[in-house]
């Protein structure tokens, strides 16, 4: 039986970005966050919420140096410090990013060589049973090849259909990589939870793509069928029958809990000229419901988080309870749920842009500002915690 989890994380992406001067620069929150500096401590402040599960993603970027060559330093002792205050990591493997010898999402080498990592990573922890292999696949194909902001920068339909079948790829090779040397492992595939909503008749057809699209990541990691109309758009933009049947063929969907992320921005408005704007007006329960009846796999919330200004509906005391009533609305509704994460512990920084800009913006998103101070949300998660705490550990909510 997999136990119900309370989870945070810490903001691990490391995307190569655009500067004004026209060089390139790789962001990296955990730098900008200090954790690097202060890993300890705020695997300490995790420790003292009285979470489960802490969302890890070790630099990928930083220790595959090449082929068959690792540098474990920082990481082992992140994960021997996790493992003796008794936290269940569950590990994002590949966060946006990926070495600078690899290069980015276009390079088709790049799945065999995340699978090897992945393996390498699973013998070096070999205690470690719970992984995210590649993070938001589909946010990571989205924004590095259909907006041009991350890594690659590149925004055609060609380049954003070859990062997610490479990014689905490296996800279904790097499982079965663990899985040889962990058979008990499971998944938990962090994705975006997104809709599309139209803004008028001419924007229907619009929407209904971009709602297809966003299935794209978790249908070829489940073997999922996708429509003949998406079909169509994936043979026009130099994805392989060879290459649609792997996916088919491979699913590692038995293996996997389909972890939803919700935010604020997660929906849109689509306008005819093709301009889209954020919106919120289903809410986690609704769209998350659209996913699991898709898939029909077990839920857990990955990822939530709001600005926590202190007043409004955007407090995110406010949001926290929303989100957790949403949760426990769709567990009543037959929908097993297997956790709840608030992401992330601390404050993060230029998120804002979309980590489009390097400027050092401060985002109060965190259950801790940068200081390692706790915020008003931080002592309401907390709470929550204890109030729950005998219900999720008696079964309420577990998967049997």
């Amino acid at each position: 039986m997999q136990r119900f989890l309370f989870a945070t994380g810490i903001e691990s992406s490391y995307p190569v970005i655009s500067l004004p001067d026209g060089t390139s620069k790789r962001v990296d929150e955990m730098e900008k966050s200090g954790h690097y500096r202060r890993w300890k401590d705020d695997l300490g402040l995790a420790h003292s919420l009285g979470v489960d599960a802490l969302r890890y993603g070790p630099p990928y970027y930083r220790i595959h140096l090449g082929p068959g060559r690792y540098d474990w330093e920082f990481t082992d002792q992140v994960f021997a410090e996790i493992r003796r205050l008794g936290l269940v990591p569950i590990v994002d493997l590949c966060h946006f990013g990926v070495p600078d010898w690899i290069g980015d999402f276009q390079n088709p080498d790049f799945p065999q060589y995340f699978a090897e990592y992945a393996r390498a990573f699973a013998e070096r922890f070999p205690w470690v049973a719970l992984y995210t292999p590649v993070n938001e696949m589909y946010v990571a194909a989205k924004f590095s090849a259909r907006k041009g902001l991350w890594n690659e920068r590149q925004a055609t339909d060609r380049a954003f259909v070859t990062a997610v079948k490479h990014l689905a790829r490296a996800n279904i090779l790097a499982t079965e990589a663990i899985l040889q040397v962990q058979p008990e492992a499971r998944f938990v595939q962090s994705e975006s939870s997104e809709y599309y909503h139209p803004s008028g008749p001419d924007a229907m057809e619009h929407a209904r793509h971009l709602n297809e699209l966003r299935f794209l990541a978790l249908d070829f990691t489940y073997g999922v069928d996708v429509s003949g109309r998406t079909y169509e758009y994936l043979m026009d933009n130099g994805l392989t029958r060879e290459e649609y049947h792997f996916f088919l063929d491979r699913s590692v969907k038995t293996h996997c809990i389909m972890g939803n992320d919700y935010y604020a921005t997660n929906e849109h408005i689509v306008y005819p000229d093709g301009k889209v704007y954020v919106c919120e007006m289903f809410g986690y329960y609704v769209i998350t419901k659209q996913y699991y009846d898709r898939y029909r796999i077990p839920v857990m919330h990955t990822e939530t988080n709001n600005r926590d200004e202190g007043a409004g509906e955007k407090d995110a005391r406010v949001w926290l309870e929303k989100q957790w009533s949403n949760l426990l609305r769709l567990k009543a509704d037959g929908v097993p749920i297997l956790g709840f994460t608030w992401y992330s512990l601390t404050d993060q920084v230029d998120w804002d842009s979309s980590l489009g800009e390097d400027a050092g913006r401060v985002n109060h998103y965190g259950l801790f500002d940068l200081e390692r101070r706790m915020r008003p949300v931080g002592d309401a998660y907390r709470n929550l915690i204890r109030t729950w705490r005998s219900q999720v550990d008696n079964g309420f909510i577990c998967l049997r």
